[in-house]
Order: structure tokens, then C-alpha cells, then sequence
């Protein structure tokens, strides 16, 4: 049966369903970049996007993807040939250190088990012993979409000024930005990289560095080769709310009404919803007998939940099967997890019925592929929907 009526369920960890009123803005004719009304614009969403970082610093805003965001932050701030310490928590994180190899610099990557978040005993361990401060800085993932597991950046905050180490701390929240609690500030973060296609609502298209004072200070004196992503002549030109080229005009339209919607709804209560929406996924799988990727209860992350099948499953045969019947579209597994894993995005644009009508499409997938599962899970996931469950302070469930 190949069912394609009706809304097409997008349930992938990014990019998300964007809200009619961003696409509105987003077809609102363009207007002149080097204009007035565009400089309105520009200081808008130039100030306003600070709040999402929970940050008072700039945020420089590029027309670019995530991964663009992710080579802005290293060659700002990096020199050829300096160390930087990464954490293997999955494969965006091993992605990013690949990059950093192929920008001539010396990432160091400490191996993880993609079923757990960055473990900052370890890193403080490697900066104790850096005497010699080879380590320019820490490059950590916030949010590992390929595995659904949140790491502690105020534990390698801790880490790093434990160890006295004057190493910059960088990190990426692509997939956590507007989904989950992240502050900038008060984490010590020198340098955030975002995305715009996750929980800010938008398609891809913009990527986001928030930059300390002490990022900015470094990036002076930095050496490697940049032009495009050079924050100097962005944040020179944003002081009036401009850009150095031409920036993505209509994305930024969509930028400031997603704004909009974020502000009116409170970052607060857009953090409740989703810790609920995971935490009711989470019920389900778990009534269904099956194992969540993430090994950790205080690293569940609230953006997505990977899900493990049984062995002689196949989680790819899966998500077609469920794409064919409910019009419904999963995120694959990546890397080792290929075939195996099964991603549920829960993040950006939803409410409590998206995420019964997701679960409820994956329990049909379940049955018609011949998946052993426990029933209940829909009712199990409404039932905490419904009520007032405090996630984060669950440190394990």
C-alpha cells in the first residue's frame, strides 16, 4: 500500500516542518539588501537571535548549513597545526573532527561508545596533562542527532577550568537550538554553532556562530585562510544591519516570524514541550520492549530518540514500510548504527497530536513488518503527555 494523502509526516531530527507563517514570510517578495527596511530587519533578528543562545554576545548569522557554521567556528578562532580535543559521541562529532583534519589542523578525538554523552572526567584528564597547553581548544556536540544523546557542556566548562587550561570551548547545538535548555553565557562557551533547519522552524539555509569576547580577542591573532565565514566584516557590518555580501534575504524574513512565534510561546514552555514530546516517545518505546540508543537516563535527549531494533530486524526495511503505509518519513541510522537504529524526531513545529500520530504510525510499521512489541504504548504515551512531568529534574527514569 503506498498511501501518500494527507500531510506528509516529516519525523526526521531536521530538517522540521516549518509553521505556515514562517513560510508566509519566507514568500514575502525580497526587499533590498542594502535598504533601509532591510536594515530594520537585520537589527531585529541580529539582536533577537541572541535569546535562542541565551547569550548578550553577537551572533553572527552566514548564509550557510550547519556544517558551514561548523568551519566558521575553527578557522576564526585556529591557527594550522593546532590540537584541538574532540569527544566521539557519534557521527556528527566525528564529522566535525574530520573536518578539522582537512583544515591542516590536529584534532585529537577521544573515543566514545555512541551510547553516551561527552564524559568530562576524561577530557580533564587530557588537559591536566597538557602542560604544555597544545590544546588550542575543546570541540564538543551539545545534542548528537545520530544517537539521541545530550551532552553536560557546564561539566567540560567545569573540566576545562579545573584543569587551569586556556583552551576555547566550542559547541555545536544544530540539533538542540530552540529545543532544548542551552546558555551560552552561562556555560562559558566561546564559540555556538546553530543551524536554522531544527528547532528554529526554518529550512536549511542559515547557520549561526555565537561568539565570545574572548572568541572575537583570538581570532585576531588566528591564521588560517578565511573570507567568506571572517567574522570581522560580518560583525562590522551588523552594527547597522547589514551584511558584508548578499545574505539570505528571505530566510531572515522567516527568521525574525519564527522569532516571533518562539517569543510568544516562551523558550521556557518550548523547552516543556519538549522534554514531554521525548519523554512520551520514550514510554512508548519502552512499552514496546524496545531499546533506546541512548544508554543514559540524564542524557535522553528531548530533540529526537533513537531506537535499536532486535537483531534480524531491519530498521531501513522499517522506515519504508512505515513511509509506504502512513506517509510518514524517520531518520536512518548512521555509520555503525546503519540498518539498525531508527530515529523519531520530535523537535521544531509540533504538538501532542504530531506526536501520537508519529507513534501511532511506527506501532503499525511494527505490526506489518512482523516486529515483536508490547502493546499499550500509545495510551502509556498519552498518559504522559497529559501530565505534568518535570524531565530534566528525572536525572534517570
Amino acid at each position: 500500500m503506498n498511501s501518500s494523502t494527507g500531510r506528509h509526516f516529516l519525523q526526521i531530527p531536521g530538517p522540521t516542518n516549518s509553521p505556515l507563517p514562517v513560510l508566509a514570510a519566507i514568500a514575502i517578495p525580497t526587499i533590498d539588501h542594502r535598504s533601509a527596511e532591510f536594515s530594520a530587519l537585520g537589527l531585529n533578528v541580529l539582536k533577537r537571535i541572541r535569546s535562542a543562545f541565551s547569550t548578550k554576545e553577537p551572533v553572527v548569522i552566514y548564509p550557510t548549513s550547519g556544517t558551514g557554521a561548523w568551519e566558521a567556528a575553527l578557522v576564526n578562532t585556529l591557527s594550522p597545526g593546532d590540537h584541538v580535543l574532540m569527544f566521539e559521541t557519534g557521527w556528527f562529532a566525528t564529522l566535525w573532527s574530520k573536518m578539522a583534519a582537512a583544515l591542516d589542523l590536529k584534532p585529537e578525538i577521544i573515543a566514545g561508545d555512541w551510547r553516551s554523552g561527552v564524559n568530562a572526567e576524561r577530557l580533564a584528564e587530557k588537559l591536566r596533562a597538557d602542560k604544555m597547553h597544545k590544546y588550542k581548544a575543546v570541540a564538543v556536540v551539545h545534542n548528537e542527532t545520530s544517537t539521541g544523546v545530550t551532552s553536560n557542556v557546564a561539566a567540560v566548562r567545569r573540566a576545562i577550568d579545573e584543569a587551569g587550561h586556556p583552551a576555547l570551548l566550542l559547541v555545536d547545538t544544530i540539533s538542540s537550538l530552540g529545543s532544548i535548555d542551552y546558555r551560552h553565557d552561562a556555560w562559558g562557551v566561546d564559540v555556538t554553532v546553530g543551524g536554522s533547519q531544527k528547532g528554529l522552524m526554518l529550512p536549511p539555509g542559515l547557520g549561526f556562530n555565537a561568539v565570545s569576547s574572548k572568541a572575537i580577542e583570538v581570532s585576531k591573532a588566528a591564521r588560517m585562510p578565511r573570507s567568506f565565514l571572517r567574522w570581522e566584516e560580518m560583525l562590522t557590518a551588523n552594527e547597522h544591519g547589514f551584511f558584508p555580501y548578499t545574505p539570505s534575504t528571505n530566510l531572515l524574513q522567516g527568521l525574525k516570524v519564527a522569532l516571533d512565534l518562539i517569543e510568544a510561546e516562551g523558550l521556557a514552555n518550548v523547552f516543556a514541550r519538549h522534554d514531554r514530546a521525548a519523554l512520551a516517545t520514550r514510554r512508548a518505546v519502552e512499552t514496546w520492549g524496545l531499546e533506546i540508543q541512548c544508554r543514559n537516563g540524564s542524557e535522553y535527549s528531548s530533540s529526537l530518540t533513537a531506537v535499536r531494533l532486535p537483531d534480524g530486524h531491519s530498521a531501513d526495511a522499517l522506515r519504508r514500510q512505515i513511509l509506504d503505509d502512513a506517509n510518514m518519513s524517520l531518520g536512518n541510522g548512521l555509520g555503525p548504527l546503519a540498518d539498525r537504529v531508527f530515529r523519531i524526531g520530535h523537535l521544531g513545529d509540533f504538538n501532542n497530536a504530531s506526536v501520537l500520530g508519529t507513534l501511532a504510525a511506527v506501532e503499525m510499521g511494527l505490526k506489518a513488518r512482523g516486529i515483536p512489541f508490547g502493546r499499550g504504548a500509545i495510551e502509556a504515551a498519552a498518559d504522559a503527555l497529559s501530565k505534568d512531568h518535570s524531565v530534566r529534574k528525572q536525572a534517570a527514569e
